[in-house]
């Protein structure tokens, strides 16, 4: 398995109800993969850049998780089709680190 921090922006829209209801779904989708949520964080709201569509806002909330890499793909794909998920990003935390020490 490897470690991985995933970024995801949630609708402004959503209220903390819903928002701890759709960071649930999240971590039970990773379950559903075979992966584990070690850590969960949250950043708050932000303003885009640039909107997306509708969206010039979201919520930002950060996890460290363990997955197998080859599962990877079906995570990214049942995030985008099962849940309120707007934007998602993963980085490995290894090339992470292995690039801070380069620099």
């Amino acid at each position: 398995m490897r470690v991985y921090e995933g970024l995801f922006i949630f609708p402004e829209s959503l209220g903390e109800d819903e928002l701890n209801e759709a960071v649930e779904k999240v971590k039970s989708e990773v379950g559903r993969v075979g992966g584990e949520v070690e850590n969960t964080a949250r950043m708050g709201r932000r303003p885009f850049a640039r909107p997306q569509g509708k969206h010039t806002a979201g919520h930002y909330v950060i996890m460290n998780l363990k997955l197998d890499e080859q599962r990877m793909d079906d995570l990214k794909k049942r995030i985008k089709l099962g849940t309120e998920v707007l934007r998602s990003q993963f980085t490995r935390v290894e090339d992470r680190a292995a690039a801070g020490r380069e620099a």
